[in-house]
């Protein structure tokens, strides 16, 4: 797609001056308007999404980070320590590879990865493609890692329950101010290999202090998927969260 215009065609130039004399739309209008129309479509894809977890009883979590922050790691650590306790399934979103769908299936929980090609981020409209193919677990969780990137996968709803930012101490406390729709749309911030804490410069109370005034009275937890540190009540955040949703559609079930 051509980035001034969204045209669509390649080979094509722009800026040039072409001898008649008619009104233009400015390149700044048509891509706001673009942009409109794309997360309008992904908004009814997902509530779809949202209709479907509704059906199933599912907690649907979606995991933003930039690349490079345990992300996975972290996922197949909470895999295992929840394994046999809550049915999960597991969407992966990256450009290119399986490699994260086969660590998380070599963990026993069915994963299917979508390969998003040059998009940088998932969709709610791949994502409902990817629920017809995966198994869903049924009053379980399904948990989405998205690609890593903290500006595209913001932007797009997919349907999910919860969305959770990793953030890990190796990238600095000032990504909150750099990239504030990703803090602003989330509903619990973890800062992700607290390990390295004594070996870098990294500043939790700025980070959170600038994360809580995107959004006020956001969850936050320094962890180490590496050490253990704070899984223990990464977990309890989780299945809190689970159990919540779990009533709360049984509820909806007793209603009709």
């Amino acid at each position: 797609m051509c980035a001034t215009c969204g045209c669509g065609g390649e080979g094509h130039k722009h800026g040039f001056p072409h001898g008649h004399d008619h009104p233009h739309e400015s390149s700044e209008g048509r891509r706001i308007d673009l942009e409109a129309d794309l997360l309008e479509a992904n908004a009814a894809f997902a509530r779809r999404n949202r209709e479907v977890f509704r059906r199933g009883g599912i907690f649907a979590v979606n995991l933003i980070s930039s690349p490079g922050s345990g992300k996975t790691t972290l996922l197949a650590r909470t895999l295992e320590a929840l394994r046999g306790r809550i049915p999960m399934a597991v969407i992966e979103g990256d450009q290119q590879s399986d490699l994260d769908a086969e660590r998380i299936r070599a963990t026993g929980v069915p994963a299917l990865q979508i390969q998003t090609g040059r998009s940088c981020h998932l969709d709610a409209h791949a994502v409902s493609h990817a629920l017809e193919e995966l198994p869903l677990p049924f009053r379980g969780i399904l948990w989405i890692e998205n690609v890593g990137n903290l500006i595209c996968p913001a932007l797009f709803d997919l349907g999910e329950g919860k969305r959770v930012v990793i953030l890990s101490v190796t990238e600095g406390e000032d990504k909150p101010r750099k990239y504030p729709e990703a803090f602003h749309g989330a509903d619990l911030l973890l800062l992700s290999k607290a390990d390295l804490l004594p070996y870098v410069s990294f500043s939790v109370k700025e980070c959170t202090e600038f994360a809580h005034r995107l959004r006020p009275g956001l969850d936050s937890l320094l962890l180490s998927a590496k050490t253990g540190e704070g899984m223990e009540e990464w977990l309890r955040w989780v299945e809190d969260g689970w159990l919540r949703e779990k009533a709360f559609y049984q509820a909806e079930e007793a209603a009709e």
